[in-house]
């Protein structure tokens, strides 16, 4: 008997627990990066999704977030910076990729000059361990000619480049890789824009990505003038046995996601995929416009939104939604979507904060233990140029740098808000998921003075000098 009753009643905990509701995902709506969100790509690893685009200029940022929602006001932590002459600058669409234990960032770089497009060239950097916020090191370029948008797949246990090269029309090629970093083997055309829908503007194909799913693999890739409204996505599957072979992909006839001018949704591509921390949904992350003039430039938008699968084992896509529109986050993530951070110093485990709250100008900044309260927390606003502005969640005003003084002991302080490069700051990753802040004006760091581990101890600015001391993790609350 007592075991018969032992058995009813773990039948009816097991009941309880299947009816119970599973905890609904944080809503969040689209543009998931407003600034600087061209040739987004969005990959979810332990917890957290990382968000890398286009930047125009000469630095790698990276959006860490356990939201989707919450990418929209992560801080863009700086990663890379361009280290030579030759790849220094007009960094365009980064990809993260997890190979072998490591991360591999594949990247557009080329020289800072006034027609910089004939110079852009596929570099790779690798990251010194299993963080993928690095530290990172440059492992090469990956062709000698022009080369766009690299990615790189594994298929078949063979690891494969993708790209686009140019030779009269914008192609997409493949070749074989001996390593994330090495290529092996000569490129080979695989897609040509032969169809009128890939040829709006210029005949293009470019922006490959590659998607499996039920051991079928598919080629997503963009099609048409980037600086057109008509840009958009097409569809390969492999229905051969060799990826480098155009004989082996079969090409839809019709685009797999286009304009939607009833949603005002223009130009929609260049994308990448994700699945939801469940691993229940697909994902798409694409930039797109939200008029018809917008063009090829930091306009685009990165936004995100659930597809669907056809009952023959294909994509659906579905219509670019409408920018603004309420949407539930995908399943298994966070309810909540977390918008202000607490500024923890590395040395001391203590909070940067605003002294008793005070919304007066020129209020010091300081650590103290951490508490929760809204002095606290900040606001780490883009500011489109890879800078941020910490905006105070108690007062509404700034993270300063007094007097714009470039002097090591300068205090920081809160102010109104000035727009001045005095009052922004970049975020350059160090370690361990720590960071420096870095004055755009002086070029120093927030530092503990002393490296104090009291409370109440003085926030300055200093010269670099790789102390604790001088690093901080930003973490959402």
């Amino acid at each position: 008997m007592a075991r018969r009753l032992l058995t009813l009643l773990a039948a009816l905990l097991l009941a309880l627990s299947l009816g119970q509701p599973a905890a609904q995902a944080a809503s969040f709506a689209n543009p998931v990066k407003a600034q600087k969100g061209a040739d987004p790509w969005i990959t979810y690893h332990d917890g957290d999704y990382y968000l890398v685009s286009t930047s125009w200029s000469d630095v790698i940022t990276v959006r860490k977030s356990p939201t989707l929602g919450g990418l929209s006001t992560a801080p863009g932590v700086q990663v890379w910076q361009g280290d030579a002459a030759s790849r220094c600058c007009n960094i365009w669409a980064p990809e993260l990729h997890h190979l072998n234990g490591r991360w591999y960032l594949y990247y557009v770089a080329g020289q800072d000059v006034a027609d910089y497009n004939p110079t852009q060239r596929s570099h790779v950097l690798e990251s010194a361990g299993p963080d993928p916020m690095g530290p990172y090191t440059y492992r090469g370029q990956l062709n000698s000619a022009w080369m766009l948008d690299p990615t790189v797949a594994t298929i078949d246990g063979q690891l494969y480049l993708f790209g686009s090269t140019h030779a009269g029309t914008q192609n997409i090629v493949a070749a074989r890789m001996s390593t994330p970093y090495t290529v092996s083997s000569s490129f080979t055309t695989v897609s040509t824009p032969t169809y009128d829908w890939e040829r709006s503007g210029a005949p293009v194909n470019e922006g490959p990505e590659i998607l499996r799913r039920g051991g079928r693999t598919f080629l997503v890739y963009s099609a048409s003038g980037c600086w057109t409204p008509d840009y958009k996505l097409g569809q390969l599957e492999l229905t051969g046995s060799s990826p480098t072979s155009a004989f082996s992909w079969t090409k839809k006839s019709t685009p797999l996601f286009r304009r939607s001018d009833g949603d005002g949704v223009y130009g929609p591509g260049h994308n990448g995929f994700f699945t939801s921390p469940d691993g229940t949904e697909s994902w798409i992350v694409y930039h797109a416009n939200d008029a018809a003039t917008d063009g090829c430039d930091n306009g685009r938008t990165a936004r995100a939104q659930k597809f669907t699968w056809n009952a023959d084992g294909t994509p659906n896509l579905g219509t670019p939604v409408r920018l603004g529109a309420a949407l539930p986050g995908p399943s298994g993530e966070p309810s909540t979507v977390r918008r202000t951070y607490t500024v923890t110093n590395r040395n001391s485990g203590k909070c940067l904060e605003v002294t008793g709250g005070s919304a007066a100008d020129g209020a010091d900044v300081r650590q103290y233990t951490c508490n929760g309260g809204a002095h606290q927390r900040w606001r780490l606003e883009d500011l489109g140029d890879d800078t941020h502005r910490l905006l105070n969640a108690a007062t509404g005003k700034v993270l300063d740098t007094a007097d714009c003084s470039a002097a090591d002991g300068a205090d920081l302080r809160q102010w109104s808000w000035l727009d001045n490069t005095c009052q922004r700051f970049r975020f350059l990753a160090t370690d361990s998921g720590h960071v420096r802040i870095v004055n755009r004006a002086t070029g120093k760091v927030a530092d503990v003075a002393n490296c104090s581990t009291a409370d109440s101890a003085d926030v300055r600015q200093w010269s670099w000098l790789d102390n604790a001391c001088q690093q901080w993790r930003l973490d959402p609350v």
